[in-house]
């Protein structure tokens, strides 16, 4: 693996911490001010400013560049990863102003491989173009969802439609008026092999019988930066048979497709996170003075600053092996090293904001600094795309697999 950047990777790293500098670090404040201006407090997308930015990184050619292929910047999974990372930096601002913020990337990418072509001219192109946004509703109140056979909402074939009926919550995007389409994860088909009873279908926003029921908060926040997170209620909701994606028994295997890019971009943007609390812990280190020298000069501190300089690189160096196999063998070949990235990225971030946040004093904790939405954001990415808990049992399972291979 060669660890310089391709000339394409450099160039598009200078426009676009170029267009960080100039365009999104000074319109962060002015985005807070207008969301709460807003007349719907979840249409973060119809912000004045994010406009603007949108149309200069179109400009500026910083649009679309997480979706491969024909349909975006035609980027490997290698040549996005600095990429995202350096988005990460303003995690709430930067990828909507690029049409690269999750769920949307990964609706895209979903709709992209596997969306009959009047599915995409519906709702990809105008996913493409900025003009609505989306939300993917797979994760449940009623059952352990971190196992996605469990899905418990039922979709029944009914002459030319579907009928859909369950609940599901933690709906990202769910609350913003613009989120015109949902793609729904359900059951087709109870008694199939546990891995082909699940299909996805497309539900618009306003189909009958759709009910958003309520925002859920992270931490006391409610996100809606991303567009919030909602409760949702299905209750004999009716779509065409034409908006399944792909074929009946296929949602799980649609899923993973789906998840398994979204896990690296998800931890790439949050190892930019994670360099800018270390940026700022060594500016508030040098800035502020306690017991008659500043904190620059204690011991604890400069432990804090070296530890999180080897954890970012050791993080860097993983998601980059990861991009790289998923583009040389294959997204399959990659599994282990994209369960270890979701695994130790947010833990990692999280302790390199804690001390951000711990140097900062009661400043870390307040809305002055974006340490605290950062924390909130890590420790949420615990949970995001599957638990800790799952990756590492399928990882420990992988691991038993190959060591008992080789001893034989």
């Amino acid at each position: 693996m060669d660890f310089t950047y391709d000339a394409r990777t450099e160039e598009l790293r200078g426009r676009l911490l170029e267009f960080m500098a100039a365009h999104v670090y000074p319109a962060e404040a002015v985005f807070e001010r207008q969301l709460a201006e807003l007349d719907d407090r979840w249409a973060w997308d119809s912000a004045p400013v994010l406009s603007e930015l949108r149309a200069q990184a179109r400009r500026q050619g910083l649009w679309n560049l997480s979706l491969p292929g024909a349909h975006g910047a035609g980027l490997t999974n290698q040549q996005y990863a600095p990429l995202a990372e350096i988005t990460g930096r303003s995690p709430h601002l930067a990828p909507a102003a690029l049409n690269c913020a999750a769920p949307d990337t990964g609706n895209m990418e979903l709709l992209s491989l596997f969306g009959t072509d009047a599915q995409k001219r519906r709702w990809l192109e105008p996913l493409l173009a900025g003009r609505i946004r989306s939300a993917f509703a797979m994760t449940e109140p009623d059952v352990a969802s971190s196992d996605a056979t469990n899905i418990a909402m039922r979709i029944e074939r009914d002459g030319d439609q579907y009928v859909i009926n369950g609940r599901k919550w933690w709906i990202t995007g769910a609350m913003n008026p613009n989120a015109a389409i949902f793609i729904v994860m359900g059951k087709t088909d109870p008694d199939a092999d546990r891995h082909r009873q699940q299909s996805m279908i497309l539900v618009p926003r306003d189909t009958p019988g759709l009910r958003v029921v309520r925002a859920m908060h992270v931490f006391g926040y409610d996100d809606r930066e991303h567009g919030g997170h909602a409760e949702l209620r299905f209750d004999d909701v009716r779509v065409p048979a034409a908006n399944l994606i792909g074929n009946e028994g296929d949602g799980f295997a649609i899923a993973q497709a789906r998840l398994g890019p979204g896990r690296i971009h998800h931890c790439m943007r949050a190892i930019g996170i994670a360099e800018r609390a270390l940026e700022m812990l060594c500016a508030r280190a040098r800035e502020r003075v306690a017991f008659g020298k500043p904190l620059a000069d204690q011991g604890v501190v400069r432990d804090w600053i070296a530890e999180s300089r080897v954890k970012i690189e050791q993080l860097r160096l993983l998601a980059l092996k990861a991009a790289w196999l998923m583009d040389t063998q294959g997204n399959r070949a990659a599994h282990t090293e994209i369960q270890a990235i979701k695994i130790a990225t947010p833990a990692t971030v999280q302790w390199i904001l804690d001390k951000a946040v711990q140097a900062h004093g009661g400043g870390g904790l307040s809305q002055d600094f974006p340490l605290a939405y950062g924390y909130a954001l890590a420790r949420m990415l615990r949970f995001v795309d599957g638990p800790d808990e799952v990756h590492k049992d399928a990882l420990a399972r992988s691991e038993l697999r190959r060591s008992g291979a080789i001893r034989r």
